[in-house]
């Protein structure tokens, strides 16, 4: 098990690595996060739901992802609440207390889950969930220690030097943890290393000298970790720090970073292409009125992200756009924002009520009681370009621009609803750019021109790459050697 002095200090993308390592050692080998907190998440091939990081380890195993590898997911609404999704399915809300109260209700869960995990592979990587030095929330936890000693499994512990103080992250942890719960820890790895590794040879051996554990590598900064699809939402700090300046030629596509936001991983193959200037925009910021595209992507908190939205004054800059003849997309909530009035009577995504939409659509939409999680797969009815991507979405939505849909799915239903002057569209599928082929023919819309990157052929190298990266600098002998 893979823990963490603190969130994101990589240990999604540690496992993911060493899952492609050791898969090509010959080993049958599985991913496997008891807790997670995030709202980027996928749908299996059941139509369950997922982290989207444990999706993306499974893909460097080569093998489908199942509910078992992620049976508890919590995804983040408005105030301390979250969503609850258990072994695939939304079972309710609870805010933090009483998601704490619940917790050790869920570990029979969790347990069965790694046990099908276990039975079917060689080896099982499991990833903890933010820091293990939590102690506040030791009791009753699964997500890290509690799984740890309830499941037999040995941890290796996970610190940021990118970030400072990474000795005292990890002497940090072994202090304040219970002696029993560091027993637990049989090594570590310090990540994101810049520089000449041999200038924290003593570092490394402090380290050890003041827990006891043994070094199991330091890793250097890896760029290629940066292609592949990221859980955490501190993520978009990252996406708004490495913002590209506007250049003649490219298409600028603009996206409003709003609270709540979901499955931000939508902006990956955009954010590959070398000919488009992707501009998230961050509150306190105007729209771009130069932007060829403004894009609104997913949310957990259609009605309050819509509110936020209003609260920045993007809804006068989207108007102006509009006004101009500029283009907007909207996936999922995005797509639900564009219509004329949102309704939430049972409060699914936050507080009961309705709001008015942008207008910029003639639909409405209706947050239903059962989410949709399916795959989905067609072609867009306009040009009939091939598309490939998932619905996760509780909401119906309905109207006469609906009568021009965008999409028409294999099995012949149809989705998304176009303007009448086709300027203003969206649909309810994510993954929707990752097709190749569909990102081409979006891009050459907007007057672009796509660089023939083939998208999931990226990811494959980079999982490779990260692969190689982690075979070189981490002792996977040890850790094999370690393991149970």
């Amino acid at each position: 098990m893979f823990q963490g002095t603190g969130s994101d200090v990589g240990k999604s993308f540690v496992v993911a690595g060493l899952c492609r390592a050791l898969a090509r050692r010959g080993l049958n080998v599985r991913p496997f996060k008891p807790q997670n907190m995030s709202n980027n998440a996928a749908v299996t091939e059941d139509g369950g739901e997922i982290g989207r990081a444990q999706a993306l380890q499974a893909q460097a195993c080569g093998v489908a992802p199942t509910t078992d590898m992620n049976p508890v997911l919590l995804k983040p609404q408005t105030g301390n609440a979250a969503q609850m999704v258990v072994c695939g399915r939304m079972i309710g809300q609870a805010g933090g207390a009483e998601f704490q109260a619940y917790r050790p209700r869920l570990l029979e869960a969790v347990l069965e889950s790694y046990a099908r995990l276990r039975a079917e592979a060689d080896l099982v990587l499991v990833e903890g969930a933010g820091s293990a030095a939590e102690i506040n929330l030791r009791a009753g936890d699964i997500a890290n220690m509690g799984f740890a000693r309830a499941a037999g499994v040995p941890v290796i512990l996970i610190g940021d030097i990118e970030r400072g103080g990474v000795i005292a992250q990890i002497v940090g942890t072994k202090v304040v943890v219970a002696p029993e719960d560091a027993a637990m820890i049989e090594g570590f790895l310090v990540n994101k290393f810049r520089g000449d590794p041999k200038l924290f040879d003593e570092g490394m051996r402090c380290i050890e000298a003041r827990t006891g554990w043994p070094a199991l590598g330091l890793i250097p900064f890896c760029a290629d970790a940066d292609i592949l699809p990221a859980e955490d939402s501190m993520a978009l700090s990252r996406l708004l720090a490495a913002r590209r300046p506007a250049q003649p030629g490219r298409v600028m596509i603009a996206v409003p970073i709003l609270p709540g936001i979901a499955n931000f991983d939508d902006l990956d193959p955009l954010r590959l292409e070398p000919q488009v200037t992707l501009m998230p925009v961050k509150s306190g910021e105007p729209l771009p009125q130069d932007a060829d595209l403004v894009l609104l992507i997913g949310s957990k908190t259609t009605i309050a992200g819509l509110a936020a939205l209003r609260a920045e004054g993007w809804d006068r800059d989207l108007a102006r756009h509009a006004a101009r003849g500029g283009r907007v997309f909207g996936l999922c909530g995005g797509y639900q924002m564009l219509g004329k009035r949102i309704a939430d009577p049972l409060g699914i995504e936050g507080p009961a009520g309705e709001v008015p939409g942008l207008g910029l659509l003639d639909i409405e939409t209706f947050m239903a009681g059962e989410k949709i999680l399916a795959p989905a797969a067609g072609t867009t009815i306009a040009d009939a370009v091939p598309f490939d991507g998932y619905e996760m979405h509780c909401g119906r939505t309905s109207g006469p621009d609906c009568e021009r849909p965008l999409l028409r799915f294999a099995d012949g239903r149809v989705d998304g609803a176009v303007s009448a002057d086709g300027r203003i569209a969206g649909c309810y599928v994510h993954g929707f750019f990752t097709e190749d082929a569909q990102r081409r023919a979006f891009l050459d819309g907007l007057g672009g021109v796509a660089s023939g990157i083939s998208y999931n052929a990226a990811l494959e190298r980079a999982l490779d790459s990260v692969a190689a990266h982690l075979e070189r600098h981490v002792d996977l002998d040890l850790l094999l050697k370690l393991a149970r």
